[in-house]
């Protein structure tokens, strides 16, 4: 029997992911980092991204979530995500991701002053980060 630690995903709605798990990884501020039973403590930034947890006594059982951005805590046998928005892989809609990257690419080109500028990097940077965990889901599939 493997080793195993305890997963929360909350965001500011709902109670994502609660179980355990063999695995994390997450998209640490600095760069994706993986998180095993025993990890040494941490507390991180996440930007977006996927979110990808191996469920605890399975045949690779894999769940992918987007998150938005939030913080990462890890204790030995704990790991915690408090994300802004956080959504389970299966229920992104892909055709208003795209739209949203249209529309963040747009407005980056057509930008009106520094802060729209920003704004639209964050939407770009949110879009992309849905279309890749889409595209995760599509490849584990095949």
């Amino acid at each position: 029997m493997a080793m195993t630690m305890h997963v929360d995903v909350v965001s500011a709605e709902e109670l994502i992911y609660s179980g355990t798990a063999e695995f994390l990884s997450a998209p640490a501020e600095k760069g994706e980092v993986g998180i095993l039973p025993r990890h040494a403590p941490l507390l991180t930034r996440i930007r977006p991204g996927a979110v990808r947890i191996k469920v605890a006594n399975t045949d690779n059982e894999e769940v992918v979530l987007f998150v938005s951005g939030g913080l990462l805590e890890v204790q030995p046998h704990v790991v915690t995500i408090l994300a802004d928005t956080a959504i389970r892989g299966a229920d992104i809609d892909e055709a208003k991701a795209l739209d949203a990257k249209r529309r963040a690419e747009e407005a980056i080109r057509n930008r009106a002053s520094a802060m729209d500028f920003a704004l639209a990097q964050a939407e770009l940077a949110e879009a992309i980060a849905k279309l890749g965990v889409i595209d995760k889901l599509k490849k584990r599939a095949h």
